[in-house]
């Protein structure tokens, strides 16, 4: 892409762990969220561990959102009952980026095979902020953040950023 397309922004992340049994001193995927954004130096102005549950995941959310232009939410978004986070976040967002599930599936697929359809990985623009939803483990937060959401941050800013603030 050419560099003039993307406006001169400042990427500030959220890390938003989705646990009903992680801790700060155990979350090894926000930890690692955490440093991959750091590396790239995006500043992780917001983090947090909430429960599954809809209203706690989406008051850390609103919350990530007042103090970060880039939210990563990682975990609950497989098929057991208690995997609530794209419940939750999924009416929040004015616009989806149905790419991001898509293109994260294909990669996963590259690693894990068929198993990647179990994912519900999401992403969208919530008041000019990227929000993305991804699988809770280690491997899948590496990949998402690596492959996907880092190279193309400031690209999504740029766009969903137009007319806000």
């Amino acid at each position: 892409m050419e560099s003039n397309h993307l406006k001169p922004l400042t990427v500030t992340g959220a890390v938003i762990t989705v646990s009903s049994s992680r801790k700060p001193g155990t979350d090894a995927s926000g930890k690692a969220l955490i440093d991959l954004l750091s590396a790239d130096g995006i500043e992780v102005t917001h983090y947090a561990v909430v429960p599954d549950d809809v209203a706690r995941i989406r008051a850390e959310v609103s919350a990530a959102t007042s103090r970060a232009t880039c939210v990563i939410v990682t975990g609950g978004t497989g098929l057991t009952p208690d995997d609530v986070t794209i419940e939750a976040v999924a009416p929040l967002l004015a616009k989806t980026i149905d790419g991001f599930g898509e293109l994260f599936r294909l990669k996963s697929y590259e690693e894990i095979g068929t198993a990647a359809i179990l994912s519900r990985a999401i992403a969208g623009v919530i008041d000019g902020r990227a929000v993305f939803c991804i699988p809770g483990s280690t491997k899948a937060v590496t990949l998402a953040a690596r492959e996907i959401i880092i190279p193309e941050i400031r690209h999504i800013l740029t766009h969903a950023s137009s007319g806000q603030r």
